[in-house]
């Protein structure tokens, strides 16, 4: 059994674990509800022992002991021709609306890291880092919580239904099965009161 003593002497070497808890955010209610309640549940457990002996010692950037990474991975857009009637007649996407279509994309990329930053910024003690990936969200999350040595990944859940998950495939369900790391999916408080 560890020490008070010993967890100050662990700290002050340096020997204490950072922790790094992975949320995705993407625009949907729930996974910002995953946010707050990751924010509310864990982080308020997490700071509040963290190291009530100094609490300056965690006021600095190099000495937070939590890192909460806000992840949004975004579709990327391939569309370059689109059929338009019988024979195989195709109709190409300019370049211009590709380059349009890839700035919107951005725009709303930092626009959600941006409101998943406010949603963090009234907690002490934690380092919050964005990151926007683009390609397909299941793979791009689970080699991302692989290479960063995530702790703990959060993902709300959408509540796709039996039919929707079969057919379009449930990123939460995919990332408890292929993460390397421990998954927790938040129910929307609808889902929940089920």
């Amino acid at each position: 059994m560890e020490t008070e003593k010993g967890k100050l002497v662990a700290q002050q070497e340096g020997l204490v674990k950072k922790t790094r808890i992975m949320v995705v955010i993407d625009e949907s209610d729930e996974s910002f509800h995953g946010l707050q309640w990751t924010l509310d549940n864990l982080f308020g457990c997490i700071t509040a022992t963290a190291a009530p002996e100094q609490p300056e010692a965690n006021d600095e950037a190099g000495s937070r002991l939590i890192t909460l990474s806000l992840v949004h991975v975004q579709q990327a857009f391939h569309l370059h021709y689109v059929p338009a009637g019988p024979g195989g007649t195709a109709f190409y996407i300019p370049s211009s609306v590709e380059e349009s279509v890839k700035k919107a994309q951005q725009q709303i990329a930092k626009a959600l890291v941006s409101r998943a930053s406010d949603m963090c910024k009234e907690k002490m003690n934690i380092e919050v880092e964005t990151l926007v990936f683009e390609g397909d969200p299941k793979e791009k999350i689970c080699r991302a919580a692989q290479e960063m040595h995530v702790d703990l990944l959060v993902i709300g859940s959408r509540n796709l239904g039996k039919f929707k998950r079969a057919f379009l495939g449930s990123v939460s369900d995919y990332c408890a099965q292929h993460a390397n790391c421990p998954v927790l999916i938040v129910k929307s408080p609808k889902e929940a009161s089920k």
